[in-house]
């Protein structure tokens, strides 16, 4: 199975109850052969509307963000945890995570990342650890099999909390850093 085999099986799901709610399914978008793969928690509104992920204000401050470190969507692939938005924009629920984790683990697989970055709190205990505290340790790598994964601070969690851009700067030029180090 390919990743455009993968997305139409996906777009199809209804494996539990947020398939039922949405206009989209929300499956990812980027570079096929991407080093680095974003991972956030789940579509927004703009996102559900679109069939894209990270196109609301998040999406826009996340586009501001990587154009720091000198990089673009082009060079890597976004996706989140769950395909399909939580009514009210509410974090995912533990069975919508992990029944839609398999979609995610297939796309890693077909992409094969050097790099993940956990977009927030449920990306990061989805996929590094179930009891991560988010504002303790984001910027610190972990390495699971292949993959380097570090989390790091929701763009959403940015707009409501400007003071942390800080910390998530110094989390991306770690990344930037990180991502030259394996291309030497």
């Amino acid at each position: 199975m390919d990743l455009k085999e993968l997305e139409t099986y996906c777009r199809k799901c209804q494996k539990c109850n947020l398939g039922r709610t949405r206009n989209n399914a929300v499956f990812g978008q980027g570079n096929e052969n991407a080093d680095i793969m974003l991972v956030g928690e789940g579509p927004g509104y703009n996102e559900d509307i679109q069939g894209v992920p990270f196109v609301g204000k998040a999406g826009q401050l996340l586009d501001k963000m990587l154009l720091a470190v000198e990089l673009s969507r082009n060079e890597i692939y976004i996706t989140n945890i769950v395909k399909c938005r939580p009514p009210n924009n509410r974090n995912p629920l533990e069975d919508e995570s992990r029944i839609c984790l398999d979609y995610l683990r297939y796309q890693v697989k077909l992409i094969q990342p050097k790099i993940i970055v956990c977009l927030g709190a449920v990306s990061a205990r989805n996929l590094i650890r179930p009891n991560l505290s988010i504002t303790r340790e984001r910027g610190n790598w972990t390495r699971k099999g292949n993959i380097d994964f570090i989390p790091t601070l929701h763009p959403a969690y940015l707009l409501r909390n400007p003071s942390a851009k800080k910390d998530s700067w110094a989390d991306l030029k770690s990344i930037r850093e990180h991502l030259d180090a394996l291309k030497k």
